[in-house]
C-alpha cells in the first residue's frame, strides 16, 4: 500500500476492552509508543485443514517480506470486523472467504524490528475455510502457501514470521477445529 494511501485511512481507537475511544491515521497509530486500535487476523484454511500463509509484499509498512496469517488489517471507523476481514481477504487474495467465525480477541503492543512501527492492537481473530485458489494482489502480498500443521512448525524454525503472528495463532491454531469441521484431520 502506497504511504499517501496509508494515511488517508483512519483506525479506530479503543479503550482496554474494545470500546471505542475515537479516530487516527493509521501510521500515526503504529508510531511508538503506538495508539491502541481495533484490528482482525484471518487464519484460512483449504477443506484439507492446511493454513493459507501470506508473505507480505516488500512494500508493507510493518513487517515487509515477512511471513504471516492469511489477512489481516484493520476495520475502517464503524465497520464491523468480520466486514473489514471479509473486504481485505478479497482485496488482498481475490477469494472470498466460506463459515469464518471470530474465536475472540486478543490485545498486545509489538514493535515491528524492520520498521520501528509499533502495533498496539485489540485484534479480532477469525478463522474459516478458503474454497477456491488464492490470486493475491503484488502490491500487498509477496507470495502464499499452504501448509500443514507440521509443515507450519518446520516453517516457524527456519522463516520470519510478522510481529504479531504468534500471538494471534496461539488464539486461532488452539480454537479452529472446534469452530471448523474437519479441520483436525488434515492440520
Amino acid at each position: 500500500m502506497h504511504e499517501d494511501l496509508l494515511l488517508e485511512e483512519l483506525v479506530e481507537l479503543v479503550d482496554d476492552v474494545g470500546r471505542r475511544t475515537g479516530t487516527m491515521g493509521e501510521l500515526a497509530a503504529h508510531r511508538s509508543p503506538g495508539k491502541r486500535h481495533r484490528a482482525f487476523s484471518a487464519f484460512l484454511f483449504d477443506p484439507d485443514g492446511r493454513l493459507l500463509l501470506q508473505r507480505r509484499a516488500a512494500a508493507q509498512h510493518r513487517s515487509p517480506g515477512l511471513w504471516s496469517n492469511s489477512c489481516g488489517g484493520h476495520p475502517r471507523p464503524g465497520e464491523a470486523p468480520v466486514q473489514a476481514a471479509k473486504r481485505r481477504i478479497t482485496d488482498e487474495l481475490l477469494v472470498l472467504p466460506d463459515a469464518l467465525a471470530q474465536l475472540g480477541t486478543i490485545t498486545y503492543r509489538l514493535t515491528d524490528p524492520m520498521s520501528g512501527l509499533t502495533e498496539h492492537e485489540y485484534n479480532h481473530v477469525f478463522v474459516g475455510y478458503v474454497l477456491g485458489p488464492p490470486l493475491p494482489d503484488p502490491e500487498e502480498v509477496a507470495d502464499i502457501a499452504m501448509v500443514t500443521a507440521a509443515e507450519l512448525r518446520q516453517m516457524l524454525g527456519r522463516e520470519l514470521f510478522s510481529a504479531r503472528f504468534e500471538a494471534v495463532a496461539q488464539v486461532a491454531l488452539t480454537g479452529a477445529s472446534a469452530l471448523l469441521p474437519g479441520l483436525a484431520a488434515g492440520a
